[in-house]
């Protein structure tokens, strides 16, 4: 799959280890979590790769404080039991956002997914 990035500091926290280093403080279980995942995510060849991946525990998000998350998606770092996420969207051919964003019915065809944020999401 093709990766977006919705900033540069969130492609530096994607790809480079000291940045994602920082943005854990230091713990190195979820900076080598967190590359190792960027990595399936490139070397799958669509998101279904991702979807069926236990592993992965792909949701997607629901609007949460005024922030209209429809058409995101959310994948562990590491496990259920750490809180960081790699948020994500679906990308069309034009990378545009999918809209609706019926995951199930596009699952095949998405090719791009742009990350907007590698967070505690839930807190």
């Amino acid at each position: 799959m093709e990766l977006e990035y919705s900033s540069e500091k969130v492609k530096l926290q994607c790809t480079s280890v000291k940045a994602a280093n920082m943005l854990f403080g230091g713990n190195s279980a979820l900076t080598q979590s967190l590359l190792a995942r960027i990595n399936v995510l490139k070397n799958a060849e669509n998101i279904k790769d991702i979807i069926v991946q236990p592993a992965f525990r792909f949701h997607g998000l629901k609007n949460k404080k005024g922030r209209n998350l429809e058409g995101y998606f959310a994948i562990d770092v590491k496990s259920i039991r750490d809180s960081w996420r790699i948020i994500l969207q679906p990308l069309n051919e034009n990378k545009e956002p999918y809209h609706p964003c019926n995951i199930d019915e596009i699952s095949n065809v998405v090719r791009i997914i742009e990350i907007t944020e590698v967070s505690k999401h839930y807190e």
